[in-house]
């Protein structure tokens, strides 16, 4: 089964994401910022993860950052999930390493789009 990692410091995105994730087959784990997403990821690297660009103790982009320079850490696929939605910040996110990018709120179908257009289904 493959595996997804939900980075978001709040509560409720990450009970809907695990929700839309399970349904698409994912086992799920969770952390509520980047610090705690280092930790799990360095326990046991995901398939995929969804990741908040603003949260407290480490930021999503600083994450994603630490992320791409672990050893095992350029496997997952990473999708941005954010309310950030200049360009300029989807950008900075694909540069960093980030394989797509979705706005808040979504649903399952968005999710599951974005997951095909990245070969993670």
């Amino acid at each position: 089964m493959k595996t997804c990692l939900i980075v978001d410091d709040s509560r409720v995105v990450r009970k809907v994401a695990q929700k839309i994730f399970e349904d698409l087959g994912f086992a799920c784990s969770e952390a509520e910022d980047g610090q705690k997403a280092v930790e799990a990821c360095k326990a046991g690297m995901p398939d995929v993860i969804l990741l908040d660009w603003n949260m407290p103790v480490m930021s999503g982009i600083e994450f994603l950052q630490v992320l791409r320079k672990t050893e095992g850490g350029d496997a997952p696929k990473v999708i941005f999930c954010t309310t950030e939605n200049e360009f300029s910040f989807i950008e900075k996110a694909l540069e960093a390493g980030a394989n797509e990018y979705i706005m808040k709120p979504f649903d399952k179908e968005i999710v599951q789009s974005k997951l095909l257009q990245i070969g993670a289904i």
